[in-house]
């Protein structure tokens, strides 16, 4: 039986979970419900949605939310939070060394066809060093937990981990509705992530930045399915939300157009793909890009945030050395250890995983969202089937996990408290320090006995609670 997080060994509630619990008693799952309800008219006023694109008709739909907190006791926040960091730190140095002398490929640690043949390797990186060697400024870590002091790595997020937003708006959703359990004190709070993420962001200016960094966020636009999430952090960090024709290359620098005329920019929080961002460099014909940055970026007259090139750092074939990239890097021991995780591109690991595949989660290396996986316990011999061929036909893009007893946290159903899978994703913040807000997002699938917690496949999302000691 998987963890209950509710519960300990001996079926009796948590401690962390005796307010909550008390709290459920109180109000009632019709209560509850009521106030579900009230919870998700706000989040459909206020637009919080994201698209599902190749649906008919509206695309945009809600996530889910569930008003039911997950819950770690601050002992528990500590490793997390020194395994994070240590995962990040590691992750960073990585990708400097791909991109300059490539120390780890020549220790024989890492493959070098797995790096520099990877499509989200960009050669245009190479013997660049962006300000402060920092490559991903927000890296957002996958964890799962299968024990009461299990927790383990699904995935690593470099590029633009989203979500930070529904981390944010939970907690104000909490708080506005259920007061009386944040008047203690107990929950660490998160609500300093924009200033904390837009410091980290000013830490990384470039050498042409003269007096106070200018910051934007650039976005591809309303019609992309984290449009909100863009907005959203403009508006709290007090800064611009700017689209591709807001933005100019002339005399070295980048320009924002504005209504008192242009205006340098320094530093972009950038929500637009490498591919797309400037059709010198990379694609041609996107008509997404600003023609010229990234020659500007590499002659530091901005900051790109995060580097053209990371997606190599979070890649799910990379994402199995990240364990030795600790070692060899840091010289220290994981905090957080991976997944146990099958190479196909490896003929005996391969072998291996099309004999077992029927118990196994396969996944595509560059999916995401969900899409592309195979979970084998719930898929149907003719899925198992057709996945294995994909497997034969190209097994270099993909790799194979155990399906593990993920732990299950409290949540709200129609008249009892179920329990349900759920992940969690934290987002440390990499400038000249690092910083990481006690909290994350916790997404939960809804169904019961589902592993898949994206909100593109049916999942939803609940308020993390860190308790303060």
């Amino acid at each position: 039986m998987p963890f209950y997080e509710m519960l300990d060994r001996n079926g009796a509630i948590r401690d962390c979970y005796a307010e909550v619990q008390s709290w459920v008693e109180q109000t009632g799952i019709a209560g509850l419900n009521r106030r579900l309800a009230e919870a998700e008219a706000i989040f459909r006023r206020i637009g919080i949605t994201f698209a599902v694109y190749g649906e008919g008709g509206d695309p945009e739909r809600l996530i889910p939310f569930d008003l039911l907190p997950r819950i770690f006791t601050a002992l528990e926040w500590r490793s997390l939070d020194r395994g994070i960091k240590q995962r990040a730190r590691a992750l960073n140095a990585f990708l400097h060394d791909v991109y300059h002398r490539g120390e780890i490929v020549k220790a024989g640690v890492i493959p070098g066809d797995l790096v520099y043949k990877n499509s989200a390797y960009k050669p245009e990186m190479i013997g660049f060093s962006p300000p402060g060697k920092v490559y991903s400024h927000i890296v957002g870590i996958d964890i799962v937990r299968t024990g009461p002091d299990s927790f383990q790595v699904l995935e690593d997020n470099c590029r633009t981990p989203s979500g930070v937003s529904y981390m944010l708006e939970n907690r104000e959703i909490m708080a506005r509705m259920f007061p009386e359990l944040f008047g203690q004190g107990l929950v660490a709070p998160v609500d300093d992530y924009p200033d904390q993420l837009l410091q980290s962001l000013e830490e990384v200016a470039p050498p042409a930045c003269s007096g106070d960094p200018v910051v934007v966020v650039l976005t591809p636009g309303s019609l992309n399915s984290a449009y909100y999430e863009h907005s959203f952090l403009a508006d709290l960090m007090g800064v611009e939300l700017v689209e591709p024709a807001d933005l100019f290359v002339d005399e070295g620098r980048v320009w924002m157009k504005t209504t008192s005329g242009p205006k340098a920019v320094d530093v972009i929080y950038r929500r637009i793909d490498d591919d797309y961002l400037d059709p010198l460099a990379f694609r041609p014909d996107s008509l997404l890009g600003v023609p010229g940055i990234f020659n500007v970026y590499r002659n530091g007259g901005v900051t790109l945030c995060s580097a053209p090139g990371v997606g190599i750092a979070d890649d799910k074939a990379i994402y199995v050395y990240v364990p030795a990239m600790i070692r060899f890097y840091l010289g220290e021991q994981p905090i957080l250890e991976n997944i146990p995780t099958w190479q196909c591109a490896k003929p005996d690991e391969c072998a291996y995983v099309l004999e077992h595949l029927h118990e196994l989660v396969a996944k595509e290396v560059h999916g995401s969202g969900g899409y592309g996986m195979l979970i084998g316990p719930q898929a149907t011999k003719d899925e198992v089937a057709e996945y294995a061929e994909r497997i034969k036909a190209n097994p270099f893009e993909f790799i194979a996990q155990p399906t593990l007893e993920l732990s299950t946290v409290p949540t709200l159903g129609e008249t009892v408290v179920v329990e349900r899978h759920a992940d969690f994703r934290p987002y440390c913040l990499v400038g000249k320090q690092m910083r990481l807000v006690p909290g994350g997002l916790t997404r939960v699938a809804l169904t019961e006995g589902s592993l898949v917690v994206n909100s593109s496949q049916g999942g939803g999302v609940k308020d993390t609670w860190i308790l303060q000691d």
